[in-house]
């Protein structure tokens, strides 16, 4: 199937689908089955499905998307899709070309998002990236370039290099680098088809490494080696094109030695020898063999006109025409590469479409034929994917950058997940359960939380052993985990300690559902684990009070637990966040809260006795108090004053208490001044966009992320912004913080939080490349302090006098930040010109006579022009902040 796709045999490929069971329509809504496992048989079926479709689309001008392939096919006009769809579901078609391609595209398009959706849903990641792969290869022939860069990169991302060999891989492998050859990503595309290369031989080598279906190993091992050696031709003939023959040999001497060795491990009877032989005539003709190389591809060309092998013609064809140009025969090379440009048009073969074009147009160059060179010359030029070498490198960073971020995202959160999760429960552990009790206090809620402890859990340890002591704690887990609400936490605090985080829940509420998970546990069948004894848990509760953190909660709750325990274990005791009610006796909360008052001794009951049983009904009875007051009620007075009374008033010299002899006169006190009215100034409060900061430099990563928890928790209103941080930095707040953290990587900075809406504009302008980080700082902290913007580079020399004159440079902005080390003068210079407020940022950029920015400093501070502020040096942060200021008070105006 794949082998007639690649060679345009559409109905042989449509006749080898309709063996595969199908639906009538995608549209058509299905009964679903029931628990139905993800079925990548359909996925499949359903991307070669819309493969052939965009493939006919292609064949009658159209792309996916119904849009025309060239500006005259189809008279220009786009397909109908809405009219595509209708006719799919009423499935009455007028027999009109246009319908009917409408039809397909909304077909093709209704396909590849089921067969996207199915490969997504999928836990076999080699799966997914072979799908992805196959789909890029689908945008790729609906020219949608973009798409296809998305999906080839999120494939390359699943690819890891520790996959095992297997046929599935070494396809999938060369199916992304033939992608990226597409893509013009040449280097790339050289590496995947090398590692594809490489996997074959190892699965090949390898007894149990394929299987009968994958087919004759040699075969994979040839197959593998001829696309690679046909990458390292192309590779060379570029070199060749730009001139340097030297670097070119070494290319098409490995493509002559990858092409025969694929034709040693060939049958002579297999399709694959005759791509081989192009590929060992094209190395021929890079290294001058041309007379040797002229019969092998003739026999090529034939062969594959017979056979009505698209693909294989083309390529023949091209690697003949440039044998014959190149050899001096210049009517038959036109000739062949005429008919190579003309397949290669037509099946949507965009490298060969290329090579052609530029053969043909050298070829009539050379011939001094300006007339019909020119048609191929702009036919070149204006290829879609011909943007130069310069947006060929932007594409093999984007594709770099892209690539990294998706490992490092999968990476950070796999890290997340090892670092918050409890191997043995598989519940979230300590560290989380702090770092999420801190966010739902530093948001103002009100959460209760449960300290859950499994009672003589040590003895279960040392009666039955280790591992019925884990079952219990995993038993106990599932119990807790099934009696919370699903917007409870429940967590593994240490040991045999639990806790669970009940948002927004005061303690009486938390203590009658942990009262039912406590009997839940009590009543559990545990001899099915070999324990024969009794698995009860203690519970202490309470509710967040005004004030707390973590810690206080903590340990109210852990007071109490410490009474459950006191008082007989398999118990709920909870304290109050309003009433403070606990169970009597020195429990650690005395220190925090005082403790209780007396009870009448009737009340009270001896504590249990080793060996004797108390039971349930008095043990409750006895475990809690009378009412304790709260903290805020009125206490016992004495004398008076009480508490810290005495410490606020202001006692006379020499007296440090009220009762201590005086060592001078006691002075008068003066007269009541009469009241006067005073209002009171505000205090001036910074403007809530603008960000906490936290400067990176000199502290460890440690330091900068225990301050940006700090500064969030203190100010969750505005940002943390962190400046001029190292790498390892960044990367650790992007991984604690995940989404909410934006990154910066010109200026070293992120911000931790949700960024402000953007009120007015500014443009920051560099004057060279010296001075970006400090530029990239200003211009990102102007947009973190609540305004837009713009960042304009490489501004020194005649460039800034025409962006001045156009006046596009000011236009609709609010202020201007000016970066500038060497060109200190630039900022005197648009201050001259313009009528916006204009912030100069000296730089230590520049010469070594610049005494490290002294000297654009007081060249800046030395100008006369109107209008212009001056910060200190390389403090873009500063200029940022006043900036964004400026606008935003012009804003408001």
């Amino acid at each position: 199937m794949t082998a007639a796709l690649a060679n345009w045999q559409l109905d042989d490929a449509e006749e080898l689908l309709a063996d595969v069971d199908q639906e009538s329509s995608p549209y058509v809504a299905a009964e679903p089955p029931v628990d139905a496992p993800v079925s990548l048989g359909k996925a499949w079926a359903d991307t070669l499905r819309a493969e052939l479709l965009v493939r006919r689309l292609r064949v009658a001008g159209f792309t996916l998307v119904g849009d025309p392939v060239t500006a005259d096919a189809a008279e220009g006009e786009a397909l109908d899709l809405h009219a595509g769809v209708e006719k799919l579901i009423d499935g009455d078609g007028d027999g009109d070309p246009r319908a009917e391609s409408a039809t397909r595209a909304a077909l093709a398009i209704a396909l590849v998002r089921s067969a996207k959706a199915a490969f997504d849903a999928a836990d076999d990641e080699l799966q997914r990236a072979a799908g992805l792969a196959r789909h890029a290869r689908i945008e790729l022939l609906s020219r949608r370039i973009d798409a296809a860069m998305d999906e080839a990169v999120e494939a390359a991302s699943l690819l890891d290099p520790v996959l095992p060999p297997s046929a599935l891989l070494v396809d999938t492998l060369g199916t992304l680098a033939g992608v990226l050859a597409d893509l013009e990503l040449m280097p790339l595309a050289l590496d995947y088809q090398r590692r594809a290369h490489e996997a074959a031989i190892t699965a090949a080598a390898d007894p149990g490494g394929l299987g009968p279906e994958d087919g004759d190993p040699d075969v994979l091992v040839a197959t593998t080696a001829t696309c690679l050696g046909e990458l390292c031709a192309e590779l060379g003939e570029g070199l060749l094109d730009d001139g340097v023959p030297e670097s070119a040999t070494p290319h098409f001497g490995e493509a002559r030695q990858l092409a025969e060795k694929a034709l040693e491990l060939l049958p002579p009877d297999h399709p694959g020898v005759v791509t081989a032989q192009v590929v060992h005539g094209w190395a021929l003709v890079g290294l001058g063999e041309h007379a040797a190389a002229v019969g092998p591809l003739r026999a090529a060309v034939r062969i594959t006109s017979a056979t009505a092998d698209r693909a294989q013609l083309a390529s023949a064809q091209l690697a003949l025409g440039r044998a014959l140009r190149r050899q001096g025969d210049v009517g038959e090379a036109d000739e062949h590469l005429v008919s190579a440009l003309t397949l290669a048009t037509e099946h949507g073969l965009p490298r060969l479409r290329r090579a052609a074009l530029r053969e043909l147009c050298t070829l009539h160059a050379e011939l001094d034929d300006a007339g019909r060179a020119l048609p191929y010359l702009q036919a070149y030029l204006s290829d879609e994917l011909d943007r130069v070498d310069e947006r060929r490198t932007r594409w093999v960073e984007l594709f770099g950058r892209r690539k990294s971020l998706l490992e490092t995202e999968r990476a950070a959160g796999q890290l997340r997940r090892q670092a918050y999760e409890d191997p043995l429960t598989h519940l979230p552990n300590r560290r989380y359960a702090e770092a999420r009790l801190d966010g739902l206090l530093t948001t103002g809620g009100a959460p209760a939380l449960a300290v859950v402890d499994v009672d003589r859990f040590k003895g279960i340890n040392d009666a039955f052993g280790h591992p019925a002591g884990d079952a219990a704690l995993r038993t106990v887990a599932e119990l807790l985990v099934a009696g919370v609400r699903d917007t409870d936490e429940v967590c593994r605090w240490a040991g045999d300690e639990f806790v669970i985080l009940l948002p927004e829940t005061t303690a009486e509420q938390g203590e009658r559902a942990l009262e039912r998970i406590r009997r839940s546990v009590a009543t559990y069948d545990w001899s099915s684990l070999g324990i024969d004894i009794p698995v009860t848990i203690s519970v202490g509760i309470a509710s967040a009070a005004r004030g707390d953190d973590r810690r206080t909660l903590f340990a109210a709750a852990d007071g109490v637990l410490y009474d459950a325990k006191r008082s007989g274990r398999d118990r709920v005791v909870r304290l109050s966040g309003v009433t403070q009610t606990r169970a009597p006796g020195g429990a650690p909360l005395d220190a925090l809260f005082g403790p209780p008052p007396s009870a009448p001794a009737e009340d009270t009951v001896p504590a249990e006795a080793p060996g004797e049983e108390v039971p349930e009904e008095e043990a409750v009875a006895v475990a809690v108090a009378d009412e304790q007051p709260a903290p805020l009620d009125p206490r016992p007075v004495a004398d008076e004053i009480t508490a810290f009374a005495p410490v606020l008033l202001d006692p006379p010299l020499g007296r440090a208490t009220v009762d201590e002899p005086l060592l001078a006169p006691e002075p008068k006190p003066a007269p009541a001044p009469a009241p006067v009215e005073v209002v009171a100034a505000e205090a001036p409060v910074r403007p809530a966009a603008e960000p906490e900061v936290v400067w990176a430099t000199g502290r460890t990563t440690d330091q900068v992320l225990a301050l940006v928890r700090e500064a969030r928790r203190e100010h969750p209103d505005r940002p943390a912004l962190v400046l001029r941080a190292p790498a390892e930095t960044l990367v650790a707040l992007a991984s604690e913080h995940d989404a909410y953290t934006t990154m910066d990587a010109a200026s070293m900075a992120a911000v931790v939080g949700p960024l402000p809406e953007p009120v007015g504009r500014v443009h920051v302008l560099c004057a060279g490349g010296a001075d970006l980080p400090v530029a990239a700082e200003a211009a990102f902290v102007a947009r973190v302090s609540g305004t837009e913007a713009v960042r304009v580079d490489d501004l020194a020399g005649s460039r800034i006098r025409s962006l001045l004159a156009d006046g596009s440079l000011v236009a609709d902005v609010d202020c201007l930040v000016v970066v500038a080390g060497m060109d200190a003068s630039l900022a005197a210079t648009v201050g001259a010109v313009s009528d916006v407020p204009v912030i100069a940022v000296p730089t230590s950029a520049g010469a070594p006579t610049a005494f490290a920015g002294l000297g654009a400093l007081m060249t800046m501070l030395s100008s006369a022009a109107p209008g212009v502020a001056v910060t200190n040096i390389d403090n873009g942060y500063s200029a940022g902040v006043f900036a964004a200021r400026v606008a935003r008070r012009a804003a408001r105006a």
